[in-house]
């Protein structure tokens, strides 16, 4: 198996806090292609749920290549951050993780989110001063749901966690050795956590974002496979008031880690060459 987290660039690696959240930062690469070179905002990049910072591992080369400093987080409990009582964690704490991370940043950088991560970066950009907000297949807030409903809702209770989820061996846009790499880093995850935002669940509303609070340019990027799937992008776009790209036929976790993960970093570094 290839692993993507072992050809990464040299980087800093530090635990932040009194929950030794684990930090890579990629020290983006200096070009000199003009006199004064555009100073570019630094990059924080905030993973999913049963993930971690490997998740990210195929799109740091190209953004550090460009010259883009990437802080690249853990949330509590996950991958090399210290191992807590996921019984307990919650969407709130995740919320502070992210707080105490953005206190690491220089200035004020462009926020990536992917799945659950794009929903807390979402709250976080309500209150926070932001380069930038880029969600690649966000979780979508209550709003979105409302406009775009999930067409079956799911019942059943989520219990005290939830474990890695299982991967099957085909996917649309995913190879054999893209799922093995994910199986072998996959962990288990807070049920309160997911509990808060599942709007895909009955009874569940899930998370309310006031688009109105958030000021900075947006990019939301949707993996697609139904008119509900782009409808939803289409919609959390509007909130946000920024920029869609709809990859059809593209699976979620695909869009970081599958064969066609190049053209989500190369629209991303499209967008960030413009502000």
């Amino acid at each position: 198996m290839e692993d993507y987290t072992k050809v990464l660039p040299k980087h800093l690696e530090k635990y932040i806090g009194e929950n030794d959240l684990f930090l890579e930062i990629y020290q983006g690469v200096e070009t000199a292609a003009s006199a004064t070179p555009v100073r570019k905002p630094p990059l924080l990049l905030v993973h999913g749920a049963y993930t971690g910072s490997w998740m990210w591992s195929r799109y740091i080369p190209h953004l550090f290549e460009a010259g883009y400093t990437c802080y690249v987080m853990n949330m509590r409990s996950h991958y090399k951050s210290r191992s807590m009582d996921m019984t307990r964690i919650t969407f709130e704490d995740y919320l502070a993780d992210i707080r105490e991370i953005l206190n690491e940043c220089e200035e004020p950088p462009v926020l990536i989110g992917f799945s659950m991560g794009g929903i807390l970066c979402q709250k976080i950009a309500e209150e926070a001063k932001l380069a930038g907000l880029v969600m690649v297949d966000t979780s979508i807030s209550r709003e979105v749901a409302e406009v775009a409903p999930y067409e079956h809702l799911e019942e059943g209770i989520l219990g005290i966690v939830i474990p890695a989820p299982s991967r099957e061996e085909d996917s649309i846009d995913e190879s054999s050795n893209d799922i093995t790499f994910q199986k072998k880093y996959l962990s288990m995850e807070s049920a309160k956590a997911i509990e808060a935002f599942a709007c895909w669940r009955k009874d569940n509303d899930g998370i309310s974002v006031n688009g109105s609070l958030i000021d900075c340019p947006a990019l939301v990027i949707k993996a697609v496979n139904s008119g509900r799937d782009d409808a939803q992008g289409k919609v959390t776009a509007e909130q946000l008031k920024g920029e869609y790209l709809g990859l059809w036929n593209t699976s979620h976790t695909g869009l970081l880690v599958g064969q066609r993960y190049q053209e989500v970093v190369d629209r991303i570094l499209l967008w960030l060459n413009r502000y």
